[in-house]
């Protein structure tokens, strides 16, 4: 016991072991319901308020595929990666019989636990549902809302959309002076209108009045 203490305690172990600590805390929150995962291969975000132009990705993952360990969160990559590095240093320390070599020691367990991860995240990504497409101001064309101004005209107007998700967003809106002309077109607070179309220089949406459910 003594020497397994000595070995787990030994540089360059001592190092992996309190990262090692820090992992199995942090999966026992997780488990726990304190924690979330945080992953490279984020799933669809909701639309917030303004609706941006879409989720950007994480800046690890960029760095996670060029070491081979895309595809899964971030968190399960590292865990990994100290895992195996924590392994070989210990395993490295009992071989040496708690003798000298750490210099050498510490970056071949890292790399070693590089190897590793890599060799668990493969078969793991496969098992990883595939992200879904960035949330996109297109995806309000065609959905019903309702408009929370005085007016609309061609040049001011918002209204309040519902997104496929559930989530909910007030947008900039306009509507064309032909449509205010028309019978019941002219689009006021409370009124039902339907998006269209999506002017990206304006960064606005184009309404018309919500069709009439026709009766039979």
């Amino acid at each position: 016991m003594r020497g397994f203490l000595g070995a787990v305690t030994g540089f360059p172990t001592v190092v992996f072991t309190f990262a090692l600590i820090v992992v199995v805390g942090y999966w026992v929150l997780v488990l726990l319901g304190g924690a979330h995962l945080h992953g490279a291969r984020g799933g669809h975000h909701g639309h917030g308020h303004g609706h941006g132009h879409g989720g950007g990705r994480h800046g690890h993952g960029g760095l996670q595929r060029v070491l081979g360990l895309g595809g899964v969160p971030i968190t399960v990559a590292v865990s990994l990666v100290i895992a195996f590095s924590w392994f070989t240093s210990l395993a490295g320390r009992v071989w040496l019989g708690g003798g000298g070599g750490g210099g050498w020691l510490l970056p071949a367990a890292v790399a070693c636990g590089w190897v590793g991860a890599r060799l668990v995240v493969t078969p793991l990504r496969r098992l990883m549902p595939e992200p879904l497409p960035p949330p996109s101001r297109l995806d309000f064309v065609g959905l019903g809302c309702v408009i929370r101004t005085g007016r609309v005209g061609p040049d001011f107007g918002q209204a309040e959309v519902h997104a496929a998700d559930g989530s909910s967003a007030v947008v900039q809106v306009r509507q064309s002076l032909d449509d205010a002309a028309g019978p019941g077109g002219v689009l006021r607070s409370g009124a039902a209108a339907l998006i269209y179309d999506y002017d990206a220089e304006g960064e606005f949406f184009w309404v018309m009045p919500a069709p009439t459910p026709s009766t039979s």
